[in-house]
């Protein structure tokens, strides 16, 4: 008896459709006069079967293997991590799948035509393997423009799925027990919004560990929008963690205090205030 000899792991090219469809080609050849195995997307944390998403796969005229997450799919809001199931294997035994190249270029500078905003990166982990980031928002703030000078940050964006009321206003957050908030006017016509927030009121007192206040968008009474607010974010295009991509510049904003506008690893808009380094004695 000949053992079956097992199978390496898979690479998979992906390519992001118009409709924000997903296109993966694996370098995986077809087993003659064998089942095809299939694609297995599993968004992490969740369990049971609707944190799974089955694609079958097809192939090719070259040989290789095609699966298609096709735009209408409704894919729950996470990161979805990528596997190959055997046809003969249990999903427990389904292979993490690699990435290969990925065409993004739809995504980029992307503008939606509807109030619900659907997108999808395939992207690699950090330890290697594919996956696929998710955001589904309705409405949706998207964050434009930054600057911060003076105490002041200016943020500039557009508003998807609802619109501005006479009393919209941009809102930052502390989490926590004491549930800090600062609130600050905005301003704009036709989806565009602008805000100038003085981030400099943030700051109560000494400082004594980091501080990350998240931003929101309340688009105001009678527009239609939810009354606790949008969370500001950026995700239009093919960046799918910006916390270590896009690094703003410091400025203090009070005694002993920086502040720093910045994004999660989740791509949502934040200000961190952290304690200014202490001078050094040869400094003084």
């Amino acid at each position: 008896m000949t053992a079956t000899t097992p199978h390496r792991k898979s690479r998979a090219d992906c390519t992001v459709g118009p409709d924000g469809g997903i296109t993966f080609d694996l370098d995986r050849r077809r087993d003659e006069d064998g089942e095809l195995p299939e694609l297995l997307l599993r968004r992490r944390g969740a369990k049971g079967a609707d944190g799974t998403v089955r694609l079958a796969l097809s192939p090719l005229r070259d040989g290789r293997l095609r699966a298609v997450l096709p735009g209408c799919t409704e894919s729950a809001e996470g990161r979805w991590d990528v596997h190959l199931r055997e046809p003969d294997a249990d999903d427990g035994e389904a292979v993490a799948v690699l990435p290969g190249i990925r065409d993004l270029r739809l995504l980029v500078d992307r503008a939606p035509d509807a109030g619900r905003v659907a997108v999808r990166i395939p992207y690699p982990t950090l330890d290697g393997r594919l996956a696929v980031r998710c955001w589904l928002r309705a409405p949706h703030a998207e964050a434009g423009p930054i600057t911060l000078d003076d105490g002041a940050m200016t943020v500039r964006g557009t508003l998807y799925g609802t619109e501005l009321g006479a009393d919209a206003r941009v809102e930052a957050r502390l989490p926590g027990a004491d549930g800090r908030v600062l609130r600050a006017p905005v301003t704009g016509r036709d989806g565009a919004f602008a805000c100038t927030l003085p981030v400099g009121r943030l700051v109560e007192g000494p400082l004594a560990e980091q501080q990350l206040w998240t931003l929101w968008l309340v688009p105001g009474a009678g527009t239609g929008g939810p009354a606790g607010g949008v969370r500001i974010s950026r995700i239009l295009d093919d960046v799918w963690d910006r916390k270590k991509i896009f690094v703003y510049p410091a400025r203090p904003v009070g005694e002993g205090v920086r502040a720093t506008p910045c994004y999660s690893s989740d791509n949502d808009l934040c200000v961190r205030l952290d304690p200014a380094p202490a001078k050094s004695p040869a400094a003084r």
